[in-house]
């Protein structure tokens, strides 16, 4: 479609409830659009928790829908949307960025002329009776690229990847306070992810970590207020040999990219912190065998990955990683033990080898 067919000052919706990292996946797209169409209207129907992650993303007005509310939250959303200034009463395009039943049903709430969805290979839960246009259908992309995709029934192309996540001064300043601004390099550990058979054993991490600390380096714990990554935390810190500095569940979502933003490296399995730290410019050391790095791991840089993805495929499925569905996940319990120390040791490494000034 002609760039032509989008006009100077769209009235543009975006769909993205959740989760973290995907919602990091966005941003691009929206400073795509923003570079394209100055004037558009910019309205992001979206989580809240991920709300709070991005409040302050100049352009965009944020309306937030609660997955717990139902039906009544998808009422109360489309009286929400009658209360805009929206030209013949609804939008110029929707992009429905996402396929799981409950945003494909809330997407029939928001008033939109063109609905632009997935392409048929990454449809589902009925996506394909919500949308009446479809972005190309391009296998074996990063979720970044498919969602960046969005722009091109727009007549659009997103040809560079710019985050500038909106991090508030004060946020950067309560990560400075937590530890010196000195020369010793940091290595985060975010060691939870919510899909929990991505979880890595912590006396694994406590053996990467006392590497880590025995080269000189800083060993920070980080991650969220569950139970789960309390008690997970515990467990690495008593496992290891040495200290190791816990602001697990002390940040706030508000600060978390700033915190990521002071280390050097992350260590992590697939989950939201990994792709706030690749925003944010921090490498990261992803842990992946449920999942394929390829498609969700860190988008700028693979390189210090640990993956035994394939392998997971090869033992569990019976079949290579290229075999199988682009996107497949196989989480299996144990499928995380297929990394081992070892592992994890030689992507620090790669790291270290590759930057001697640190």
């Amino acid at each position: 479609m002609a760039q032509s067919s989008l006009s100077a000052s769209p009235a543009i919706c975006l769909l993205r409830l959740s989760a973290l990292g995907d919602v990091t996946h966005v941003v691009p797209l929206v400073r795509t659009l923003r570079a394209a169409r100055p004037r558009a209207s910019i309205t992001w129907v979206i989580g809240k928790g991920e709300r709070r992650l991005l409040e302050g993303l100049e352009g965009v007005d944020f309306l937030e829908y609660d997955k717990k509310s139902g039906l009544a939250g998808m009422r109360a959303l489309r009286r929400a949307l009658r209360e805009r200034p929206l030209p013949g009463g609804r939008f110029d395009v929707l992009l429905q960025m996402q396929v799981a039943a409950r945003a494909n049903l809330l997407s029939a709430f928001i008033p939109a002329e063109r609905r632009v969805g997935y392409d048929r290979s990454r449809s589902k839960d009925l996506h394909g009776l919500f949308v009446n246009e479809r972005i190309p259908d391009r296998p074996g992309i990063h979720v970044l690229d498919a969602i960046g995709s969005f722009c091109e029934p727009l007549g659009l192309r997103q040809t560079e990847v710019i985050w500038d996540l909106p991090v508030p001064e004060e946020a950067r300043e309560w990560a400075r306070a937590q530890w010196p601004l000195d020369t010793v390099p940091t290595l985060l550990i975010s060691p939870c992810s919510s899909h929990t058979l991505r979880n890595w054993r912590p006396e694994r991490y406590a053996a990467v970590a006392d590497h880590a600390a025995q080269r000189g380096w800083r060993v920070v714990m980080c991650g969220g207020r569950s139970q789960l990554e309390r008690d997970t935390t515990d467990a690495i810190v008593a496992a290891m040999k040495h200290p190791a500095l816990d602001l697990v569940g002390k940040d706030t979502l508000k600060q978390l990219p700033a915190l990521l933003e002071r280390g050097q490296l992350l260590m992590t399995p697939d989950s939201g912190p990994m792709h706030i730290a690749n925003a944010m410019g921090t490498k990261v050391l992803g842990l992946h065998a449920a999942s394929n790095p390829a498609r969700s791991g860190p988008y700028s840089d693979l390189r210090y990955c640990a993956d035994r993805y394939d392998d997971a495929a090869r033992k569990y499925l019976g079949k290579s990683a290229s075999e199988i569905a682009w996107g497949t996940k196989i989480e299996h319990d144990g499928v995380m033990d297929l990394i081992t120390v070892d592992d994890g040791i030689a992507a620090f490494e790669r790291y270290v080898a590759d930057h001697p000034a640190v």
